[in-house]
């Protein structure tokens, strides 16, 4: 059976184990993250902490992704000094969706036609298991931070503001 998307079929690949969670997505929402929490939290008994939403950043004409708890704001600054570079912006949709694959609001940080470098915030090691997006509005992935980070090559640094 084929996985449902890139993502899902990246932690397939990778042998870990996930859960994956579905909910109608409301498609005059543009608040993704948000929608996420508020349908997810209750409905799974989570911390809205414990959901994450990813942010492609622009490192200066190369693209990096930053994955925090969706009630956090990203420091810019520190998501660039983590990736090695020396400042980044937010990166253009158009940038972002050709890149990784993925719309916006399902952006996921596995499984992305093109693997970029990855930084995790922090906070999510205190946590047995986290929540992003799994490659498509209305659908999470849930699994234990190590193995995200693990799947994602990502490095692990404070990156909230």
């Amino acid at each position: 059976m084929a996985a449902a998307t890139p993502a899902i079929a990246a932690l397939e690949r990778a042998a870990v184990p996930f859960d994956v969670h579905k909910y109608k997505h409301d498609r005059h929402r543009a608040d993704y993250g948000d929608e996420a929490v508020a349908v997810t939290a209750s409905t799974l008994g989570v911390q809205a902490a414990q959901i994450f939403k990813t942010l492609v950043i622009d490192l200066g004409g190369t693209l990096g992704v930053a994955v925090i708890p969706v009630p956090e704001k990203l420091s810019l600054k520190a998501a660039a000094k983590a990736l090695g570079a020396a400042k980044g912006e937010m990166a253009q949709a158009a940038k972002v969706t050709r890149s990784t694959g993925y719309v916006l609001g399902g952006v996921s940080p596995l499984g992305q036609k093109t693997a970029l470098p990855t930084v995790v915030d922090a906070s999510a090691l205190q946590w047995d298991s986290v929540l992003c997006s799994g490659g498509r509005r209305g659908l999470e992935i849930q699994l234990a931070p190590s193995d995200l980070v693990a799947v994602t090559g990502a490095v692990v640094a404070e990156i909230t503001a």
